[in-house]
């Protein structure tokens, strides 16, 4: 409640200031026009370039940013990449030399164990590239082929936003701080900052260190909505916070609908999420299936005026181990557009309804489905609950 006061209070004087203008936020699909940006991106920067990733693969994508990323720093531009290190694990060794050999600096997150942290389960999941405090791409797309696609497969369903505008600023500190194991990151508070008609937040998620405004906002979204909630997400599994939002949410009547994987990289946990589909039916949810490509977004839009995209998971992994960040957007008109290519997206879904759930769920189906949900209930509690497990007073990234 204290984190939504904040945000309202800074609203009503921000909108009276503001000035119409969409270039200032901009949504991006996966797909080579993400990656076009990203190129962009760091052949206009002039003096610092910061990009943390989840995943970096050695793959044509991989290399094509890596290729931009050395061009740079001859440029002598200040190249910060941050990886995480079980994500970006199969990166070649030779790979990670060939960036800093070329003047790159490089650093990988948190091995698996360290000094002064047990660190299973804890990863730096960001999917982030600023230059210059200027100009910015954030949200889920990680740096592979199969987020942009290739002529033999769709590139995977997911977002980002482009900011042009002083958040750009606030999130380049944030990466610096992260890059160089600060601990002011968590010292600066969610400020939402004008961007022509829309107001635009950086949020942090990292329960270890007290962050915890994505999972605040979308909380506070679900509770405050009036009209209609649509997400869009990847491994959906939400805990005990969100998942009573939610489902106080639908008996209220707001209209409630969730664009799940019919293919997913990870199928124990779709099958998990199957599991809880009767549940979601029951209150009233409409849930579409999304069988194109697999479904990497996390993405939300609420009452057609507040929308978030980030690399925040609904589930428990996000909620407590993970450490990530969204932007949350306060616009009508960027709402309206996300909106829209979430209801184009619904058009190529198939709806799962009560009726479609009992052809498939026979007996054994069910039992999978249930045994998947155990399973992966029971891992996502072990691996959110040993990163907190301290071997030393200080934390360090």
């Amino acid at each position: 409640m204290d984190y939504k006061w904040k945000i309202e209070k800074h609203t009503k004087t921000a909108f009276q200031n503001a000035k119409d203008n969409s270039k200032y936020v901009e949504l991006v699909r996966s797909g080579e026009d993400y990656f076009l940006r990203l190129e962009k991106l760091i052949d206009k920067a002039e003096k610092e370039i910061h990009l943390q990733t989840y995943i970096f693969e050695n793959d044509e994508t991989g290399n094509r940013i890596a290729s931009c990323l050395k061009k740079a720093a001859q440029r002598k531009v200040e190249v910060y990449v941050l990886l995480d290190a079980n994500g970006s694990a199969a990166l070649p060794n030779s790979f990670a030399q060939d960036l800093v050999q070329h003047g790159i600096l490089l650093r990988f997150f948190s091995p698996l164990f360290s000094l002064n942290n047990f660190y299973i389960g804890r990863r730096m999941h960001h999917k982030i590239a600023v230059a210059d405090e200027k100009i910015a791409l954030i949200g889920g797309i990680n740096i592979a082929d199969k987020y942009r696609g290739t002529k033999a497969s769709k590139p995977w369903l997911d977002y980002a936003v482009q900011l042009n505008c002083p958040a750009a600023k606030n999130l380049q500190i944030l990466c610096s701080d992260y890059f160089y194991k600060r601990g002011s990151s968590k010292k600066i508070p969610p400020v939402l900052h004008s961007a022509g008609s829309a107001l635009v937040g950086i949020l942090q998620n990292d329960w270890l260190q007290r962050k915890t405004e994505v999972c605040d906002a979308y909380t506070n979204a679900f509770i405050y909505a009036k009209e209609e909630i649509v997400i869009v997400s990847s491994y959906f599994l939400p805990g005990n916070r969100l998942a009573k939002a939610l489902k106080k949410t639908c008996k209220r009547g707001i209209k409630t609908t969730v664009i799940l994987a019919g293919i997913s990289d990870v199928p124990l946990v779709r099958r998990a999420t199957e599991h809880l589909y009767s549940s979601f039916l029951d209150h009233h949810m409409r849930i579409f299936e999304w069988n194109n490509s697999v479904v990497h977004g996390k993405a939300a839009v609420v009452d057609n005026k507040w929308s978030t995209i980030g690399s925040f998971n609904l589930n428990s992994l996000s909620c407590y181990g993970s450490i990530e960040m969204n932007v949350e957007v306060h616009s009508v008109n960027f709402a309206k557009i996300l909106r829209a290519d979430f209801e184009m997206v619904i058009s190529q879904c198939s709806e799962i309804t009560k009726g479609s759930l009992r052809q498939r769920a026979g007996i054994f189906n069910k039992l999978g489905n249930w045994i998947s949900y155990q399973m992966v209930r029971t891992a996502m509690l072990f691996l959110t609950f040993l990163p907190h497990l301290r071997f030393l007073k200080n934390y360090r990234l």
